[in-house]
C-alpha cells in the first residue's frame, strides 16, 4: 500500500471534494486511520472538513474528532447544531472522549447537546463528568467499566462481561465492589478465566488495589501510572465508591500534552502551538517572552551605562562581557532544568529544598573553580594583564555560583505558588542571569581594579 504524506492527502482530498466525488472519498476513508484523517482535517477549511466527515460513518467520525487539534475542533463543532453533535458524534464515543469534545463548545450548547442524547443513562453520566475540573481524575475517567459484586461467583462475573461487551471496548480487569458500590479490589481477566467457575469473587480478588480520588490532578495520576506500571487505574469518590477508570492510553495523551506545554514554556512560547498554525498565532505565542527579553536587554544596557566610567578606564573588560553573560545563562538553565525534572517526577519535595540548594552550591563551586582556573590559564598565555585575568576569573566564579543558586531557587519558588516551574528554564532565567552576571562582573572589576 502506497504511503502518502498528509500534504499529498490534503491535496488529493480537496481535489476530489471539488469534483464532488463522494463515492471515492467514502472508499478511501475506510482505509485511512483516524489520526491521519484528523491531520487532513486540521489543514482544510471548515466547509471542506464537513464534506469529508459527511463521507464517514458516525463511529469513524467520532474517532477522528478526538484526534483533531483543539482550535480546529472548536471551530468545526461551532458549525454543527446541538442535535448533530449529539446524535452523529457524542453518542458514538466513550464518556471520557465525549467530555473532551463537550469541553470545546460553550456551556449553553453543552447542555443542549446532552439533552438531545437518546441514551438517558449516558447523558446523566456526562452531566456528572463535565462538572469536574479539567485535568483532574474526574474529568479524565471513563464510566464504561466492568464491576462485579463480591458475592457473585466467577461464572456470574463472566456472564456480566459478555452482557457488557457491546458497550465497553477495552476490558483490562474486573473491579470488585460491595453492596454499597465501594471498591474492594480487582481481578485480572487471566485469573478470572483460570479460577473455579463456582468460586466466590471475594475468594479470588486482589484487594491490594491502587486507586485515585476524583479530585486527583493529572500530574500525580501520571506518576502513579509510571511508578506502578499500570494499564488501568480505578477512580473513587470521597466514600470510596467506584465511579470510573482511567486507562493508560488516556494518560499517555495527557503526558504528551504536558510535555509539549513544558517544552514550549522552556522555549519562551506562551501558548500551545505548532508549525502549521497561522503566522499571527505563532507571533502571539512567541512575542510576550521576546518583549521580556527585550526589557532585560534594556536593563542590561543600563547597567553597562552605569559602569561607563570603569569601561573608559579599563576598556579591555568589554571583551569578556559576552562570556560572562553566556556562562551565567547556561549555568542557570542547567540548574533549573534539573530542579524542574525533580519536581516533575516527585523526587524533589519541600522537605529537601535546603539540601538541594546546598548540593547545587557544591556543584557550582566545583564547576566555577574549574572554569575560572581554565580562563585564568588562557589569559595567562594570551594576555599580559594579570589584574584583568584575575578579575575576570573571580567574576566568572561568582557569576556561576549566583546563577546556580538562582536556577535552583526560582523553579522551587514558582512551584510553591502553583506556577509551572518550566517557565524558569527558558528566557526568564537566561535574561535574569544576564543582568545579574553583568552587575557582578562590573562590581567585581571596580573593586579588584581599585585594589590593584
Amino acid at each position: 500500500m502506497e504511503v502518502k504524506s498528509s500534504n499529498e492527502l490534503v491535496k488529493e482530498f480537496l481535489h476530489e471534494i471539488s469534483l464532488n466525488n463522494t463515492e471515492y472519498l467514502k472508499e478511501k476513508l475506510q482505509h485511512i486511520h483516524a489520526q491521519d484523517i484528523a491531520l487532513i482535517l486540521d489543514k482544510t477549511e471548515i466547509e471542506d472538513a464537513r464534506d469529508v466527515i459527511a463521507c464517514m460513518d458516525s463511529a469513524k467520525a467520532a474517532e477522528v474528532l478526538i484526534e483533531m487539534k483543539q482550535e480546529k475542533l472548536t471551530n468545526l463543532l461551532a458549525s454543527y447544531s446541538s442535535d448533530e453533535i449529539a446524535n452523529h458524534f457524542i453518542q458514538y464515543m466513550e464518556s471520557n472522549n465525549a467530555v473532551y469534545v463537550l469541553n470545546h463548545i460553550p456551556l449553553k450548547k453543552q447542555e443542549e447537546v446532552i439533552s438531545n442524547l437518546t441514551d438517558v443513562e449516558f447523558a446523566s453520566s456526562l452531566l456528572s463528568l463535565i462538572s469536574y475540573e479539567e485535568y483532574t481524575a474526574g474529568s479524565m475517567m471513563a464510566v464504561e467499566l466492568v464491576k462485579a459484586n463480591s458475592s457473585w461467583t466467577v461464572a456470574q462475573c463472566i456472564d456480566e462481561i459478555r452482557s457488557q461487551s457491546d458497550n465497553i471496548t477495552k476490558i483490562y480487569v474486573v473491579y470488585v465492589i460491595d453492596d454499597f458500590e465501594r471498591l474492594i479490589g480487582l481481578i485480572t481477566l487471566k485469573n478470572l478465566i483460570l479460577s473455579n467457575p463456582h468460586a466466590k469473587l471475594i475468594e479470588v480478588t486482589n484487594t491490594d488495589v491502587i486507586s485515585v480520588n476524583t479530585s486527583a490532578d493529572s500530574e500525580s495520576i501520571a506518576n502513579i501510572f509510571d511508578k506502578y506500571n499500570l494499564i488501568a487505574l480505578p477512580v473513587v469518590n470521597a466514600i470510596n465508591q467506584l465511579v470510573g477508570v482511567i486507562t493508560v492510553d488516556d494518560i499517555v495523551e495527557i503526558i504528551k500534552e504536558e510535555a509539549n506545554e513544558d517544552y514550549q514554556l522552556m522555549s519562551g512560547i506562551t501558548e500551545n502551538v505548532d508549525a502549521t498554525d497561522k503566522v499571527w498565532i505563532l507571533s502571539r505565542a512567541r512575542l510576550p517572552w521576546l518583549l521580556i527579553g527585550l526589557l532585560g536587554g534594556i536593563i542590561s544596557s543600563r547597567f553597562i551605562e552605569m559602569f561607563e566610567g570603569t569601561l573608559k578606564i579599563h576598556p579591555e573588560m568589554a571583551f569578556f562581557m559576552p562570556l560572562i553573560a553566556a556562562m551565567g545563562g547556561n549555568v542557570g538553565v542547567q540548574s533549573s532544568a534539573i530542579v524542574v525534572q525533580g519536581l516533575a517526577n516527585d523526587t524533589l519535595g519541600t522537605r529537601n529544598i535546603l539540601s538541594k540548594i546546598l548540593k547545587e552550591i557544591r556543584v557550582a563551586l566545583l564547576n566555577g573553580l574549574t572554569c575560572s582556573i581554565l580562563l585564568l590559564g588562557y589569559n595567562a598565555l594570551f594576555s599580559n594583564s594579570y589584574d584583568l585575568s584575575f578579575t575576570v576569573s573571580v567574576a566568572l566564579f561568582s557569576v556561576i555560583i549566583c546563577a546556580s543558586i538562582l536556577g535552583t531557587f526560582v523553579p522551587m519558588a514558582l512551584n510553591k505558588f502553583k506556577i509551572d516551574p518550566a517557565i524558569a528554564t527558558g528566557p526568564f532565567i537566561t535574561t535574569t542571569n544576564d543582568i545579574i552576571g553583568l552587575a557582578i562582573y562590573f562590581t567585581t572589576g571596580r573593586l579588584l581594579y581599585a585594589t590593584f
